[in-house]
């Protein structure tokens, strides 16, 4: 049967498949204006998305939850539950077993026990839950205490903030040990009552506190703030940053470790004991 047949007298069937055509095309377009795609969540852009998305980037998933404010019928965490477990199983994967998963967050309100859950449900689909981007300090919270990495975006309070007057969140203190290949990113303060191991990474924007050793990286005033200070208890760095300024440890270790604390000078970063810090500084 020819084409021109088919579109000027559809069997009964073939009817009703392309009005149902017609209308999921409808749908899906009315989907894209209503919720645009975000570029990069991980910078920090929006999510607008109204249901669990999947997207493959990189070597990695970005598991994108919707906002708790999209809608005034916002999805329950049992919902979102259901519909990321539909994904997971529903047509061919596009995702190789073990892929290591970013769950973006965002506004949405999350504890211990619910990342626990989406992570099992992840691990039936062959992923691996390794890192939470979300903007709530609570939900950043309970995925450092998990083991997961943390990155935790700033929402903008005002639009006629002045670009040189940065506003740091409340601080954040986390009783956890941040491992080798996690990742702590937040915009204020941190304090970690625990050890940051070799391989572990700790970017602030305010200044880093580490009651316990400090063996993997730190970086603080991330975003330019030349006053910040990095302090730990043991300080055994594979490498410290303040601002755009970079130390190393020294190739030779003391004898003996001292409370210390890192600092900018004219001469570059500076290590001084932490009982001598306050005349120096």
């Amino acid at each position: 049967m020819s084409p021109e047949s088919i579109a000027n007298t559809p069997a009964p069937l073939e009817d009703q498949q392309i009005e149902n055509q017609q209308i999921e095309n409808q749908q899906n377009s009315t989907e894209i204006v209503n919720s645009p795609q975000i570029i990069n969540p991980e910078e920090g852009a929006i999510v607008t998305y109204s249901q669990v998305q999947l997207k493959n980037v990189e070597d990695k998933i970005l598991m994108i939850l919707p906002p708790e404010v999209e809608t005034p019928a916002a999805l329950t965490f049992g919902e979102l539950i259901e519909q990321l477990q539909q994904r997971l199983v529903a047509g061919d994967r596009f995702w190789q077993g073990q892929t290591k998963v970013h769950l973006v967050a965002a506004d949405r309100l999350l504890d211990g026990r619910q990342l626990q859950t989406i992570a099992k449900a992840l691990h039936q689909g062959s992923l691996i839950l390794e890192k939470v981007i979300t903007n709530r300090r609570q939900t950043a919270v309970a995925a450092a205490s998990a083991g997961y990495s943390v990155d935790q975006k700033q929402v903008l309070r005002s639009l006629h903030q002045p670009p040189d007057q940065q506003i740091l969140a409340e601080s954040l203190y986390l009783e956890t040990t941040v491992r080798s290949g996690r990742e702590i990113n937040y915009p204020g303060t941190v304090v970690i009552l625990g050890d940051v191991n070799a391989g572990g990474l700790v970017v602030a924007a305010g200044d880093i506190l580490i009651w316990g050793k400090l063996k993997g990286v730190a970086h603080a005033g991330a975003k330019g703030n030349t006053k910040c200070r990095i302090m730990a208890l043991e300080m055994q760095p594979t490498q410290i940053r303040i601002a755009d300024t970079v130390a190393r440890a020294p190739e030779n270790p003391p004898a003996q470790y001292y409370p210390e604390v890192a600092y900018i000078t004219p001469e570059g970063i500076r290590i001084a004991r932490a009982m001598d810090f306050s005349r120096n500084s």
